[in-house]
């Protein structure tokens, strides 16, 4: 006699929901974009009905927003543990800039295509908050150890923490060895620091007579 099975949904902790249609919505930003991105699609991927999709969320733009936080937030964590174990000028440019692409490799460029969303812009403050610290830390660390001033330093900083940004870009897009990329990408940046100094103190600083 044939027995009739039924397939049941597994119950899950509201906490352990939310969390799986947040990573499902990662997901779908890493492979897809911003583009096609909706709540029944987010719900598909969590297999979660669009009806209690609205239960945790009541919108998409609440929905992204939250992810946004998560992300910036998870990745933020990572790099302050990196700078805080530095113990020279190359290990705190290398520890934070591992910490990025590695972030990039597992996970694509969220933070950047969530960012791209002007719907969900308001939380774009967090962001800035964040850049707004690490510019700070490292341009005091820059004016200090480079004895540059403090206004060359955050030029420099705030123009040399763009190359990470470009590199992951280039990750994804390449089949470049990561820890070969990351060699590169430290030089260029040590090479902004050094660079700038240099001109400073050689070609435009006021000659004594």
């Amino acid at each position: 006699m044939e027995q009739l099975t039924t397939k049941t949904k597994r119950r899950y902790s509201p906490k352990v929901r939310r969390t799986m249609i947040l990573d499902s919505a990662a997901a779908l930003i890493a492979e897809d974009g911003m583009s096609n991105l909706s709540m029944e699609s987010i719900g598909q991927k969590a297999d979660v009905s669009k009806t209690l999709m609205y239960k945790y969320f009541e919108s998409l733009q609440e929905l992204l927003r939250e992810l946004l936080n998560r992300e910036i937030s998870k990745r933020w964590r990572l790099q302050v543990v990196a700078a805080e174990k530095a113990e020279t000028f190359e290990e705190l440019v290398r520890g934070t800039t591992q910490v990025y692409l590695h972030y990039v490799a597992e996970r694509g460029l969220i933070i950047e295509r969530l960012q791209s969303d002007t719907s969900i812009i308001s939380l774009h403050d967090r962001v800035h908050h964040y850049r707004k610290i690490a510019v700070d830390y490292f341009s005091d660390i820059v004016a200090k150890n480079f004895d540059m001033p403090l206004d060359l330093a955050r030029a420099t900083t705030e123009i040399s923490l763009g190359i990470p940004s470009s590199a992951g870009e280039f990750l994804l897009r390449s089949n470049m060895d990561l820890k070969e990329l990351e060699d590169l990408t430290v030089s260029m940046m040590l090479g902004t620091y050094t660079m700038a100094r240099l001109d400073h103190f050689t070609r435009k600083k006021k000659l004594k007579r």
